[in-house]
């Protein structure tokens, strides 16, 4: 799924998203583009719970529709 996360702004912003996903999901996939602030994250954790997971960790996000940046 790509998310867009408006306050993912450096590496150590990445790095505590990817922390966070992979909390609960150690397999996830996180491909962040920090330019768009968006990010492309490959996993089995419901949108809901990523979303509630990235808020928990201090970066609110909103799913994007696929193609869009």
């Amino acid at each position: 799924m790509k998310l867009l996360i408006p306050d993912m702004n450096c590496g150590h912003c990445v790095a505590t998203i990817e922390d966070a996903v992979k909390s609960a999901d150690p397999a996830a996939i996180v491909r962040p583009d920090l330019t768009r602030h968006t990010a492309e994250i490959d996993t089995t954790v419901s949108s809901a719970a990523l979303s509630q997971i990235l808020a928990d960790a201090g970066y609110p996000s909103t799913a994007l529709e696929d193609g869009t940046s």
